[in-house]
C-alpha cells in the first residue's frame, strides 16, 4: 500500500521535515511554542506544513554526525499526532544500524498510530565513519539489507512471533496493523535493483531530471525481470530547493555545505533555486520524467516558508499547463 498520492495527474509533492526547530518559528509573534526543537515546535511545524498542503512529511535519518539530528520514529510520532492528512516517512533510515525486529515494531507502531500513513523508507548511507563508530562493517551493509529487510518481514507476517531468528520472547509482540509500505533511497544501481526486486517505492537523491528518466527506464525493465507488474515499484524523487530571489543558488548551496560538510560546489548542480516559479519549473521536469512523488529538502529556514511559496507556484504551474493544454497551445 502506497498512502502517498490519490491518482491526480500531478505528482505528490512532500517536505521533509527540518532537521532541527532552529530558526523555524522564533520569527513568529504567535508562536505557541517556547521550547527549540520541543514536542510542540515540531508539531506546530508539521501543522504549518500540512497547512501549506505537504503531502507527505518525512524524517531523516542518522545515528552519528556533526550537527544535532533528531530521532525519526520519535519525530514521526510527533508528527502523527499533529497531522491528519499528509503520508508520514523515513527519508531513508539506514537499516544496517539497526536491529530489523525493532525496527519492525516501531515501523507497525507508528503505521497504527498514525492510522496507515507510514512508509518505511530504507537506505545503507554512505558515510563509513557512521558504520565505524556503530560497530558495524560497512563494507557488509548491502548485504545487511538484504537480510534485515526479509526479517522485517518475516516478523510482520507473524506479528514479532517465530520467523526463524526473531521471536516473540525475544522481542513481544508487534502491534498488527496495514501492511507498511517499504520504499528504498539510493541513486546507485544496486538501490535501484534492490526496489525492483522487494520494494514499494524508490526514491533517490542526486540525480538530475535526464538521469532520472534513464533510471526510471532501467526500474521497469529490472522489476519485470524480478517477475513483477512493471509500476509496481512508486517512483519518488528527492529535491534540494532554496526558494528566493537573490542569490538563493549560492545560500542554499552553503546552507547544504554546512549541514553535509561538503564543499558548497558539490551540491550547485543538484538544488533547485530562485524564484518560486523557476523552482516549481524545475520540479514540474522531474514530473515530466516520470517522479509520481516530488520530496522538497529545503536548504535554508523558514523551511514551511520556502515550502510555501514552492507549493503555490507548482500547483499553479500545474494548473496552467493543463489550461494550454485544453486550449491546444505548447504545453
Amino acid at each position: 500500500m502506497t498512502p502517498v498520492g490519490n491518482g491526480a495527474p500531478r505528482p505528490s509533492l512532500g517536505l521533509i521535515i527540518p532537521t532541527s526547530t532552529q530558526g523555524e518559528l522564533s520569527s513568529d509573534v504567535g508562536s505557541t511554542s517556547g521550547t527549540t526543537d520541543s514536542a510542540a515546535a515540531v508539531a506546530e511545524v508539521c501543522r504549518r506544513a500540512e497547512a501549506a498542503g505537504a503531502d507527505s512529511l518525512w524524517a531523516t535519518d542518522h545515528l552519528f554526525w556533526p550537527h544535532p539530528i533528531a530521532e525519526p520514529f520519535t519525530t514521526l510520532a510527533v508528527a502523527s499526532a499533529a497531522t491528519t492528512r499528509p503520508a508520514l516517512g523515513t527519508c531513508v533510515l539506514q537499516l544496517p544500524l539497526r536491529h530489523p525486529a525493532v525496527v519492525a515494531k516501531q515501523s507497525m507502531a507508528l503505521q497504527v498510530l498514525s492510522e496507515g500513513r507510514f512508509v518505511l523508507g530504507l537506505g545503507v548511507g554512505s558515510h563509513e565513519a557512521e558504520y565505524v563508530r556503530a560497530g558495524i562493517d560497512f563494507h557488509q551493509r548491502g548485504r545487511l539489507m538484504d537480510r534485515g529487510v526479509t526479517l522485517l518481514r518475516a516478523t510482520w507476517a507473524t506479528g514479532g512471533g517465530n520467523s526463524g531468528e526473531v521471536t516473540t520472547a525475544d522481542y513481544g509482540q508487534a502491534p498488527a496493523g496495514p501492511p507498511v509500505a517499504v520504499w528504498f533511497g539510493g541513486s546507485s544501481a544496486a538501490a535501484r535493483r534492490r526496489a525492483a526486486a522487494v520494494g514499494d517505492g524508490w526514491i533517490p537523491l542526486f540525480l538530475t531530471p535526464p538521469e532520472y528518466e534513464d533510471a526510471l527506464v532501467a526500474l521497469h525493465r529490472e522489476t519485470v525481470d524480478a517477475g513483477r507488474d512493471a509500476d509496481a515499484v512508486e517512483p519518488a524523487v528527492v529535491v534540494f530547493a532554496c526558494v528566493g530571489e537573490d542569490d538563493a543558488s549560492a545560500r542554499g548551496a552553503e546552507w547544504l555545505s554546512h549541514l553535509y560538510r561538503l564543499p558548497a560546489k558539490s551540491f550547485r548542480r543538484h538544488l533547485v533555486a530562485g524564484p518560486p516559479d523557476a523552482c516549481a519549473a524545475a520540479l514540474q521536469r522531474f514530473a515530466d520524467a516520470g517522479a509520481r512523488h516530488i520530496v522538497v529538502m529545503v536548504a535554508g529556514a523558514p523551511a514551511v516558508e520556502h515550502f510555501a511559496r514552492l507549493r503555490a507556484a507548482f500547483a499553479e504551474g500545474a494548473g496552467a499547463g493543463a489550461r494550454r493544454a485544453l486550449a491546444g497551445m505548447p504545453a
